[in-house]
């Protein structure tokens, strides 16, 4: 346990400055999250009465996030590897304990933990902590991945163990992502094509097995194919967010001018994007999806500079999170999707994911840091090919000159 914490909280060494672009992306993101918290939840505050409820809570959430990714930018993103293993084991029980009756309860879902006066959704958590342990899972089996036996079953065997998790939940919605993040990243990695193709199938058929025998879900995709005919019951809330989008129109209403807000439920967090639809229309989800696409870019490219695989898979996975994330909250706000309670990244009300997507982002900013110190360093004790070439033909003429028994053999 000493040599665990000495190693952990040994002093790393020396880096650049993290990408600029991906850090100014990011508070862009969160400041205008706070701004449409406001716009959204001020009609669902008044349950509070006090329609700053909202946007005071996000504020200082958004406050501790931007904290959050600078503390864990400055964190060697090397000695990750050594809380892999604490920091899954540690969601899967989080995630265990809110299944097994100990889990706060809202909207027939038990997915978070009561902590006083904060809700902590230990799943938003567990997608970070199982990237990371891919990361390092993959990194150390690069040279046996085309294995079934070792490149995919200890790999699916985790991510099926939390999908299983999110399902009791229940929450389709994460169980996906997991799913798909984790298959990515063993592609992106060099499994099998085979093996892969042969998973997705498996995926899927469990996906609509899921569905078509879970009462409520498979009522939910009648509605969703029949929203004109369900638009006062099961399909009221993915109507009314189309709706949102129509309204909108090329330039929007303004901020603050939205009237879905009235009828939306709960529009601050998982039908956000509907008002930023309404209030900024066309004009502003294209450039809500071109800031999402810049993240996703600039960590890719964080992920193809980065200085060792485990840096290149763990900022392909985050930068895929991310991804996935948005276009699934988008795709679901404007009905091409299923409903799914997936919040959008760094706008949607909630501090667990916030906070979680912002240190997620800190780890990418700390692999994004050229490693400087290192390169000198490397540079210096590199060897001269000259003295190496007088070395070797040195020892070689040493060699011609040791004296041989009858053999042939040196003394």
């Amino acid at each position: 346990m000493r040599n665990f914490l000495r190693a952990l909280f040994a002093k790393g060494q020396r880096t650049g400055a993290f990408d600029p672009v991906l850090a100014a992306a990011v508070i862009a993101l969160l400041g205008f999250g706070v701004v449409m918290v406001f716009s959204a939840g001020v009609v669902e505050a008044t349950v509070f009465k006090d329609p700053y409820h909202f946007v005071r809570r996000q504020g200082i959430f958004a406050v501790v996030a931007v904290v959050a990714m600078w503390a864990v930018s400055k964190f060697d993103y090397h000695k990750l590897r050594l809380l892999c293993y604490f920091s899954l084991g540690l969601v899967t029980v989080l995630m265990l304990v809110t299944v097994v009756g100990f889990g706060h309860t809202s909207g027939g879902a038990s997915r978070w933990i009561r902590l006083g006066p904060v809700n902590v959704q230990p799943s938003e958590m567990a997608k970070v902590a199982l990237v990371m342990w891919l990361a390092y899972s993959i990194d150390k089996k690069r040279d046996r991945l085309k294995s079934f036996s070792i490149g995919m079953i200890p790999h699916l065997l985790m991510t099926g163990m939390l999908v299983l998790i999110c399902m009791k939940q229940p929450d389709f919605g994460s169980a996906a992502v997991l799913m798909f993040v984790t298959s990515a990243m063993l592609f992106v990695a060099g499994a099998r094509l085979g093996y892969l193709a042969g998973v997705g199938a498996l995926a899927a058929a469990f996906a609509v097995w899921a569905i078509r025998f879970s009462p409520y879900r498979w009522e939910r995709m009648l509605a969703w194919f029949n929203m004109a005919e369900h638009r006062q019951d099961l399909a009221y809330q993915p109507f009314q967010s189309v709706m949102s989008f129509g309204s909108g129109q090329w330039t929007g209403l303004g901020l603050g001018q939205g009237k879905q807000v009235l009828y939306l439920p709960e529009a601050q967090t998982d039908s956000i994007s509907a008002i930023i639809g309404e209030e900024l229309g066309f004009i502003g989800i294209v450039a809500l999806c071109m800031t999402y696409l810049l993240i996703v870019a600039r960590g890719v490219r964080t992920a193809l500079a980065a200085e060792d695989e485990f840096g290149t898979h763990l900022a392909f996975g985050l930068s895929m999170l991310f991804g996935v994330q948005a276009v699934v909250n988008l795709g679901v706000a404007m009905a091409v999707l299923p409903t799914k309670g997936l919040t959008l990244p760094f706008i949607s009300y909630g501090g667990s994911s916030l906070i979680v997507n912002a240190s997620a982002i800190g780890i990418l900013l700390n692999i994004s840091r050229p490693r400087a110190q290192k390169d000198e360093q490397e540079a210096h004790y590199a060897p001269d090919p000259d003295a190496a070439q007088a070395f070797v033909m040195g020892a070689a003429f040493s060699h011609e000159q040791e004296p041989t028994h009858g053999s042939g053999a040196p003394a």
